[in-house]
């Protein structure tokens, strides 16, 4: 089981009328709609920046190797894998002279 730690936050009081009406809404105490609101953007912002970090990854990799996709190349083999096909890979390619 998580530790759990209280904390204090000030908020707005239309912000908190907002918020007791959508928790009433979807039938859940204040406390666990902020609850939840608060772990959601949490998890998005740790998956932005994990998103980030492997983009910057990549983008170090493509400029020591010097290959890379073509975008219609990838275009053709997503669209493929969306209608379920088995498409070949895109292969990678020089982009540096």
């Amino acid at each position: 089981m998580a530790d759990h730690v209280a904390t204090t936050l000030k908020i707005a009081s239309d912000l908190k009328r907002r918020i007791v009406a959508a928790a009433k809404a979807a039938d859940k105490s204040p406390h666990a709609f902020m609850l939840e609101a608060i772990e959601r953007q949490t998890r998005l912002d740790e998956q932005r920046r994990a998103f980030v970090a492997d983009a910057l990854t990549a983008r170090s990799e493509a400029l020591t190797s010097g290959k890379g996709f073509a975008a219609a190349d990838v275009h053709r083999y997503m669209a493929g894998r969306v209608r379920g096909e088995r498409a070949p890979r895109p292969k990678a390619r020089t982009w540096r002279k």
